[in-house]
């Protein structure tokens, strides 16, 4: 029995409700409730006569290669789906709850400003859910994970008047955004492993795997610990723990269904996805069952002493991941996809009903309280006792190890870069970079020894452009152009490789150009508009009175870092192509500089055009609402 064509209606409905949703009036709550509430609905009986005739057919493993998007001689960017055991829990999970919550958000959020907003997304996050899950391969897996990073952002900031969820969101974009340099290191990986696009399909084939891993053992656990980088951060695992209780700053629908049950378990499911990858590297299942044991124990002590329900299911749903993390690495596939359905199940239960448990609990103290008389001794457990649950209040200091490890270096690199004005960069960096086109068409002028090095020169210079982009603290359009330069740069730099197609930079460019133009353009009427109130030292909140603005500057913001509605998207993976095995630094460079790129544009933006109001004649919330 032919089922396979039906995997596409599982994309296609929840594509076709977004749709739909965009185009409904903001004050019209029944047809937009009613249009994600169908299109949720009618995934749900999808799924239940689909797992039916899938179970007729003997449960075999689905493969649909939908589209070729680009081909070339060395090259083959495709779409493809699968469909296993896996997938089948996933869309179980997912299409339930997801149906599920968008009941409830009809109503309890009845009158809210940004209904349409929040519907809007949550059908977003369902498209995206579906491209992951569904995913056949690296390539189609990267599109959902950036749509589910998006919509993150987008629900954390539900509340855009106020300063905390802005912030939040911003903080919770940046961890998935290192995420995501995993995954590009591993795409980039895997094409010199393998020679192709793999599937996961062929990920089954043992002799297939063993065969490339025996022979390049080093490049295969590179690639395990890459998936491990961007599984950790995804589901919250150490140190990337604290981004999940940020999280919650958005409606609580939306926390249930990101951050308790389906988006926060998506490290398990690239780990479930690549396990026949890594499941012959010892050192790989060591670690992840460390990382899972050692993060379970520390959450453990912080979800106990959390003064606030959401913060307490969040750490305490980190506990259940590390667990589940250990189960992947001891080889149980089952028993963590039985646990994963759990634990979504419970946690979102948990957090709709938390407001009326906390109405209870502060009834009940208030009539029956009774002090602990439990007195601590001097003995060495006691002690022990108060320095965890010291640690377990500030976080075991999470929030501060990621800033120290990861964000002040990129910042303090950034400030010494404060020779790279507009002045400078039009004088020196222009010049140099028509050089380097000229010296690309005339190579012969290059000794070898050099030439071998340019690349990563290049690149080096595109990665200080972002770094200083990212730390820019008064001029967005300043920042806005060395992010446009930086992509140039590294267009530049992997150019020099040999076998390097010209038309690959035109599609790359191609969606960079555009993007670039209409947000500087954006900039520009921002900047005639509001003089006094421009600049990236605080949040202003300029969306209250230029809405289309705001939208048109967020496309171009997705168009510049390379999301799914671009070439640029198809651009980068074409770019990384052509990074060769041995150039480690060419492709972390790069791999820097489209990361800390996104970072830094969705930065100007939420500067800009979130938070709360400069000026007085709006509401303007405290900075701890």
């Amino acid at each position: 029995m032919d089922i396979v064509w039906i995997i596409q209606l599982f994309i296609l409905i929840p594509l076709f409700g977004f749709l739909v949703s965009l185009f409904i009036k903001p004050g019209s709550e029944k047809w937009l409730s009613r249009t994600a509430y169908i299109t949720t609905g009618l995934n749900l009986l999808l799924f239940i006569g689909f797992f039916v005739l899938w179970v007729i057919s003997g449960f075999e493993t689905l493969n649909l290669k939908e589209f070729v998007v680009y081909r070339s001689e060395s090259y083959e960017f495709l779409i493809d789906f699968y469909f296993d055991k896996v997938t089948a829990v996933y869309l179980f999970v997912g299409s339930f709850l997801t149906f599920l919550i968008i009941a409830y958000s009809r109503y309890y959020l009845h009158r809210e400003v940004g209904y349409k907003r929040f519907f809007n997304t949550v059908l977003f996050f369902y498209l995206g859910y579906n491209i992951t899950i569904f995913s056949g391969n690296f390539e189609t897996l990267f599109i959902g994970w950036e749509v589910l990073g998006l919509s993150s952002f987008l629900l954390i900031a539900f509340y855009r008047n106020r300063y905390l969820p802005v912030s939040n969101a911003v903080k919770v974009f940046s961890i998935y955004r290192i995420g995501d340099v995993g995954i590009l290191l591993a795409m980039w990986a895997s094409h010199h492993l393998w020679h192709e696009n793999i599937t996961f399909l062929r990920l089954n084939n043992y002799d297939l795997v063993h065969e490339h891993i025996s022979s390049h053992s080093e490049i295969g656990m590179f690639i395990s610990f890459m998936l491990l980088i961007a599984a950790a951060a995804k589901s919250a695992q150490l140190p990337f723990s604290s981004w999940l209780p940020r999280a919650m700053e958005g409606p609580t629908p939306s926390s249930a269904i990101f951050y308790g049950s389906l988006s926060v378990h998506f490290g398990v499911f690239l780990l479930l996805r690549t396990f026949p990858f890594w499941e012959h590297q010892p050192v790989v299942r060591i670690l992840i069952g460390l990382l899972g044991f050692t993060t379970a124990v520390v959450a453990f002590f912080i979800a106990r002493v959390q003064s606030t329900v959401k913060s307490q299911i969040a750490y305490s749903s980190i506990v259940q991941i590390g667990i589940i993390f250990m189960e992947v690495a001891a080889g149980f596939e089952n028993l963590a996809l039985i646990h994963f359905a759990g634990n979504a199940f419970l946690r979102t239960y948990q957090l709709l009903v938390s407001p009326s448990v906390v109405s209870y609990l502060i009834r009940d103290q208030f009539y029956n309280y009774k002090e602990n008389s439990q007195k601590g001794g001097a003995y060495f457990p006691s002690r022990l006792s108060n320095s965890i649950y010291l640690l377990s209040l500030k976080e075991w200091n999470l929030d501060r190890l990621m800033n120290k490890i990861a964000f002040t270096p990129l910042k303090k690199a950034g400030h010494k870069l404060d020779f790279l004005n507009m002045k400078n960069v039009f004088l020196f960096f222009i010049p140099v970079y028509l050089v380097g086109i000229y010296f690309h068409f005339h190579q012969e002028y290059i000794p070898s020894y050099i030439l071998n090095y340019i690349p990563e020169v290049f690149s080096f210079i595109a990665m200080i452009m972002v770094l200083k982009a990212f730390s820019e603290r008064k001029l967005p359009r300043l920042a806005w152009l060395l992010v446009i330069m930086a992509h140039f740069w590294i267009t530049l730099a992997v150019s020099f490789n040999e076998h390097f197609d010209f038309s690959h930079s035109l599609i790359y460019l191609s969606g960079i150009i555009p993007a670039g133009i209409l947000g500087y353009v954006s900039l520009k009427m921002l900047k005639n508009h509001e003089p006094d109130h421009f600049s990236l030292n605080g949040y202003y909140g300029h969306v209250y009175e230029y809405p289309r603005l705001s939208f048109v500057f967020l496309l171009a913001v997705l168009g510049l870092m390379g999301f799914p509605v671009s070439f640029s998207f198809l651009g980068e993976d074409l770019i990384f192509s052509h990074i060769h095995e041995n150039q480690f630094f060419l492709a972390f460079f790069n791999a820097i500089s489209f990361i800390v790129g996104g970072i830094a544009l969705i930065r100007i933006y939420a500067r800009l055009f979130l938070g709360p109001h400069v000026k007085n004649n709006h509401e303007n919330p405290y900075r701890s609402a």
